[in-house]
């Protein structure tokens, strides 16, 4: 084992001097030769480089950079994001997922305004006080945009330092000490690119399933690579079983071929969009008598369950659901929005103008093939 590796063995104590060294050098100089090529990495303005940031979270940078191009040429400065309306950030946003990163954006963005002339500020606590935004997003935001030495610790990094050191203890239960060797592993005279190199050795080579160990600068002082057990690290936590929602919901038609939708209240998942409304199948129910009892409680109006349309099963982070739609006839009723923000009738045309979560976005796929109107 290398003087390198031995000193890595305990992660509570800091690497010596020429570890840390030995580390930095290798990685900037794989970074130079490997680093990918990525928009934002061109950019010294920490607006687009707060976008790419908060998109990322989660999310693949393929699947990102179409979305990061289109929301630059919506709103293309800090100002027009603030006062852009809600629903249009949340239509440009539409299909990337865990939407609270788009609503955050818009109040971050009008929180910058009114607290710092719509300058986006240098301060980390300043940074860390806007929504949406934690220690590894703002360590990333001000590293990238401001060369200042503040590191980072997202999932890519955790796995490359667990590895480093072969962490006895899943992450989320050391995250004191992974931050620790992330401060202590950082360059400090290049943060910017350090940091950037960092990601990128998560994403490309220190991946979690076919890690390419045999292309790693870091592969000569890795303890799990040394081992042969890279897969091994990080230890994982047992998952918890996700719960299953089973679902019934409504495409509601009227006699004009329009068809009812709603809006979610703000807070919670997937606030602001509209959606087909329904609810959860209770025990002993059938789903055409799910969905009667649903429309009467959300929206005081009664329908006629007509024809299956569509079943889609769909996951979530802490659970699934299954969406069992049905196309439905309008009866009679005042539509009432009592446990949603608005309702409105619209063409099958015109719900491209809303913005809709994913799993939605296929019912409307369905409608647009079956054609308009309603079907007993």
């Amino acid at each position: 084992m290398s003087s390198l590796s031995k000193s890595l063995q305990n992660p509570w104590k800091s690497p010596e001097p020429a570890v840390l060294e030995d580390l930095r050098t290798s990685l900037l100089r794989w970074y130079g030769d490997a680093g990918r090529v990525l928009p934002w990495r061109k950019e010294r303005d920490p607006y687009p480089i707060w976008i790419s940031e908060i998109m990322l979270q989660q999310t693949q940078v393929k699947t990102v950079l179409p979305y990061y191009d289109r929301w630059l040429h919506a709103f293309p400065t800090l100002e027009t994001l603030a006062q852009a309306d809600l629903q249009q950030v949340l239509k440009l946003w539409e299909g990337l997922g865990y939407y609270s990163r788009a609503r955050n954006l818009h109040r971050a963005a009008q929180q910058v305004m009114e607290e710092h002339q719509g300058i986006f500020p240098q301060q980390l606590e300043a940074v860390l006080s806007l929504p949406g935004i934690g220690r590894t997003t703002a360590g990333g935001i001000l590293s990238a945009a401001f060369n200042q030495p503040i590191s980072i610790l997202d999932g890519n990094v955790k796995r490359i330092l667990a590895r480093l050191i072969t962490l006895p203890k899943p992450p989320g239960k050391s995250q004191k000490q992974l931050w620790e060797l992330s401060d202590a592993i950082l360059d400090r005279d290049n943060p910017r690119d350090f940091n950037q190199a960092l990601m990128d050795l998560g994403a490309t080579l220190c991946t979690p399933k076919v890690p390419k160990c045999d292309h790693c600068p870091w592969n000569s002082h890795c303890l799990a690579h040394q081992t042969g057990t890279p897969t091994h690290w990080p230890m994982r936590e047992t998952p918890p079983v996700r719960p299953h929602k089973n679902i019934g919901v409504a495409v509601i038609w009227n006699d004009r071929g329009q068809l009812l939708i709603d809006r979610r209240l703000d807070k919670g998942l997937l606030g602001g969009l509209w959606e087909f409304p329904g609810g959860k199948l209770e025990p002993g129910e059938t789903l055409p008598e799910c969905i009667k009892r649903e429309i009467q409680e959300e929206l005081a109006i009664d329908i006629e369950v007509g024809d299956h349309l569509i079943t889609i099963d769909h996951a979530y982070t802490h659970f699934r659901v299954t969406l069992n739609v049905y196309n439905c006839r309008y009866c009679s009723g005042t539509p009432q929005a009592i446990e949603c923000q608005e309702i409105r009738w619209v063409t099958l045309e015109e719900l491209d103008q809303f913005p809709f979560p994913k799993a939605n976005l296929k019912i409307i796929e369905a409608l647009r093939e079956q054609g308009i109107g309603y079907k007993q």
